[in-house]
């Protein structure tokens, strides 16, 4: 029994190590995409935080959600985050999960590349939307007689660079058309309803989608009309901005070694083991016919391989 989790602990090892190698490589090619994404995020919270100075508490605004949906109230309105949480950290290791699986379907880089864009793009929308017109916040801490609903004047630019963090990312107002739970929400769910490959878990994403989208409403933390614009919203962002990125391979299939081969060689049974470990495929089985996939499209790496390529082609 030792010797049998040594063995299989040598193997997640090594696939580990193998995948990891692959998507640094790629990873030095996009990291400067990446970094623009995660920059984008800071700027997406800076402006966030920057329309919170110009909220004006008001009467809570005319809502057929509201009319319909029970309000959850201040002790279950924890309810719709943690939905949320789990909406995001399932999403996060699922697109981590080619370091371990067999079966792999995509890149890690390639993907957050991706779901990055999807989300610099909705949330570029976002911030002109609710700069252009602001909303009495019906959340609790945004309503009348909340010491949290004005924000005074900040006492030096640090306290607004800073965004005040974690309070005031919690603790927002003003920023309510549209969403941006639901943008994440709806980016991971789209995401893997393309490069997924359960269907229970696609049902059950879009399933998810939905509740999320009520407990929002009912715990008056948006407006219905936060939600119903970023339904299509971001499925039309993610629409269009999908048919301008080049199409991603998708790892069915290996014609040529996926890691460089020294000058000596390698036995065919290393050869084999490095494609089982890497692409999930049975070495003793696998057809090494060249495949590939156009589509009509460009490949994810531009003009050139990747280095699984060529490829056989085809959200939480």
């Amino acid at each position: 029994m030792t010797m049998y989790i040594a063995r299989e602990v040598s193997k997640l090892w090594k696939k580990v190590c193998m995948e990891t190698a692959v998507e640094w490589k790629l990873f030095k090619e996009k990291w400067k995409l990446l970094l623009a994404g995660l920059v984008f995020q800071y700027i997406h919270g800076l402006a966030a935080r920057g329309v919170h100075y110009l909220h004006r508490p008001g009467p809570i605004l005319q809502d057929v959600g509201f009319m319909i949906l029970p309000e959850l109230g201040k002790e279950r309105g924890h309810v719709s985050e943690n939905t949320f949480g789990l909406i995001f950290f399932s999403f996060i290791l699922w697109t981590f999960h080619p370091f371990v699986y067999h079966s792999k379907r995509f890149y890690t880089v390639l993907i957050w590349r991706r779901v990055l864009a999807f989300l610099v793009g909705s949330q570029a929308l976002r911030i002109i939307t609710f700069y252009s017109t602001q909303l009495p916040g019906p959340n609790y801490h945004c309503r009348e007689g909340s010491t949290l609903a004005r924000l005074p004047r900040p006492d030096n630019v640090l306290e607004v660079l800073f965004l005040n963090f974690p309070r005031g990312v919690f603790y927002g107002c003003g920023d309510l058309i549209f969403s941006s739970h639901m943008i994440f929400t709806l980016v991971f769910v789209l995401t893997y309803q393309k490069y997924g490959s359960k269907r229970f878990i696609k049902m059950l994403a879009w399933v998810t989608a939905i509740v999320q989208s009520l407990l929002i409403i009912a715990s008056r933390k948006h407006y219905t009309v936060d939600i119903v614009v970023a339904w299509y919203t971001v499925n039309l962002v993610v629409f269009f901005v999908d048919k301008k990125l080049p199409e991603m391979p998708e790892r069915t299939g290996v014609s040529q070694p996926l890691l460089p081969m020294s000058a000596k060689g390698k036995d065919s049974k290393s050869v084999e083991e490095q494609h089982k470990l890497l692409n999930g495929n049975s070495a003793d089985n696998a057809d090494w016919r060249q495949r590939i996939q156009l589509n009509g499209k460009h490949l994810e790496n531009g003009g050139h391989a990747l280095p699984e390529a060529t490829m056989n082609g085809g959200s939480t």
